[in-house]
């Protein structure tokens, strides 16, 4: 792969961005940066929710893990579908009812300040560990690719990548968002589908051909319905169903772009097209990893393993040597980047760039959001120049955070690690699931004082359950969303309130 061709699309594809930027931020005010001024096509905002959904984990990761699971994955996709029919006719009916800038709006009313900041907070956590290691991924493509060929430090990479999200966001906001989202997840669309192309073409696969390879192929099983295992059907699908309700119902990050909706039926097509393409480019990327196992024992390079320590071995055609690597996730990149050609390396790299700034993007602007209007209160300040100066302040310093826990995360080095921060960030998801849930299921009140204490106390019960039940063979996998609120409301319900007192909760 040539880096400077490399470079050149790449810089021509952020110059796309900075056109998209300044056509959506010209008159941009506090309402177009926060919810678009709620007029964005619903069409626009369904195809560029794919490219924040399918993150640069994703891209990267779906593809080599096919190897391992199979089509397993799919069977929390399908869940998927479940859990957006929730948000459609449940959630998004809510959210347009008050009318909300911040969803976590709505636990004010259901349950007073306490609930409401606490809410934010969980969302703030996690989205700022999971936008960091996601930007942390991309940084070291890039640095791969094309920095260290250039003799760019690995902190100015850092530092150039976020400069670029902060510049295009910083005016238009959402707006902005919503309209490069659709450049974003067309680019990744067509990066994948051009690897699945090539790898087609070296494999000597008409479409009748590569439709048979891959129907006959083992990589391609789906169902598991052994109860213990974590890709049990089951556990798989119920879980996809929970979290698109908690990560996207339930974050603001992704219901900002379908609050930017005229209307709240402008909103539920959004969802359900929405939906429908989100499982066709899940299918993509798991065709693509069948595809690249295949092309690896079809050439002699690619022997699965599996162990402990070696994911794949990485055969030498030259010598016979043998290199094991440790993880799925690099099967991807090294084939893309050594062995399929140059288009292969330059459209992965911009794929991955694409599918990463289309999370981290969206992020920025979703975290200065739920700072500005939950904590800052701002809907209660008039507009002024300090406002405007305010907001925008608060945007830089979310990118400068993202700055330091992306070199924190280069300190520390250790994958094990990482995963554990991204997996603890990942429990505060469930007691936003228990405390929306038990809102709408019940009319009881709760004191809300004690309300910071549950959110805080139900995630390390889970911890330690998850712990105990593995020592017994059972694991919970993804359904451990399901006992974080379930221990959520279950702490709302010990310490309600008698029926006339504390805050009464919209209808």
């Amino acid at each position: 792969m040539n880096p400077q061709i490399t470079l050149a699309i790449i810089l021509g594809y952020f110059a796309l961005l900075f056109v998209v930027s300044w056509l959506t931020g010209r008159k941009a005010d506090a309402q177009t940066f926060f919810s678009a001024n709620r007029s964005s096509p619903w069409y626009v905002v369904a195809f560029g929710m794919i490219g924040a959904s399918l993150s640069g984990v994703t891209f990267i990761s779906v593809p080599g893990k096919v190897g391992f699971d199979h089509w397993a994955y799919l069977q929390m996709v399908l869940g998927y579908l479940l859990g957006y029919a929730v948000i459609a006719h449940i959630l998004l009916p809510l959210y347009y009812r008050l009318n909300l800038t911040s969803i976590y709006g709505y636990l004010q009313q259901r349950y007073g300040q306490q609930a409401y900041r606490s809410g934010s907070v969980l969302f703030l956590l996690s989205r700022v560990v999971g936008a960091s290691l996601r930007l942390y991924l991309v940084a070291l493509v890039l640095q791969l690719a094309i920095c260290d060929y250039l003799g760019i430090p690995f902190p100015l990479t850092v530092a150039i990548s976020i400069a670029l999200i902060y510049i295009y966001t910083y005016r238009g906001g959402i707006k902005t968002v919503v309209w490069t989202d659709t450049l974003q997840t067309a680019s990744m669309l067509l990066g994948a589908g051009i690897v699945v192309w090539l790898i087609s073409k070296e494999l000597e696969l008409d479409a009748g051909g590569l439709w048979e390879t891959l129907a006959s192929s083992a990589y391609t099983e789906v169902w598991v319905w052994d109860w213990a295992p974590a890709s049990n059907f089951f556990k798989l699908f119920f879980s996809g169903a929970l979290i698109t309700i908690v990560m996207t119902g339930l974050d603001q990050d992704m219901m900002q772009k379908n609050l930017t909706c005229p209307s709240l039926r402008d909103a539920q097509k959004n969802v359900y097209t929405f939906s429908i393409i989100l499982v066709l480019a899940n299918l993509l990327f798991l065709s693509l990893g069948a595809l690249l196992y295949h092309y690896g024992a079809h050439t002699g390079l690619i022997e699965p393993v599996f162990g402990d320590d070696c994911a794949f071995r990485l055969i030498d055609p030259a010598t016979g040597a043998a290199t094991c690597y440790a993880s799925t996730d690099e099967l991807f990149p090294l084939l893309s980047l050594q062995y399929l050609g140059p288009l292969a390396g330059t459209v992965f790299v911009l794929g991955v760039i694409a599918a990463a700034y289309s999370s981290a993007d969206s992020a920025l602007t979703a975290l200065t959001t739920s700072f500005c209007v939950d904590i800052l209160d701002f809907e209660k300040r008039p507009e002024s120049p300090a406002k405007l100066r305010l907001r925008r302040g608060v945007h830089l310093g979310f990118a400068f955070l993202l700055f330091l826990v992306i070199l924190i995360f280069r300190w520390i080095n250790d994958r094990t690690v990482i995963d554990a921060i991204f997996t603890a960030a990942g429990y505060t998801y469930g007691p936003l699931l228990g405390l929306f849930t038990f809102g709408l299921i019940s009319r009881r009140r709760v004191r809300d004082a004690l309300i910071p204490w549950i959110c805080v106390a139900s995630p390390v019960l889970s911890y330690l359950i998850d712990l105990g039940s593995a020592e017994a063979g059972f694991r919970w996998g993804f359904l451990i969303l399901l006992l974080n609120g379930l221990l959520t409301m279950l702490g709302l319900w010990i310490f309600r309130e008698r029926e006339e007192e504390g805050p009464i909760a919209p209808v």
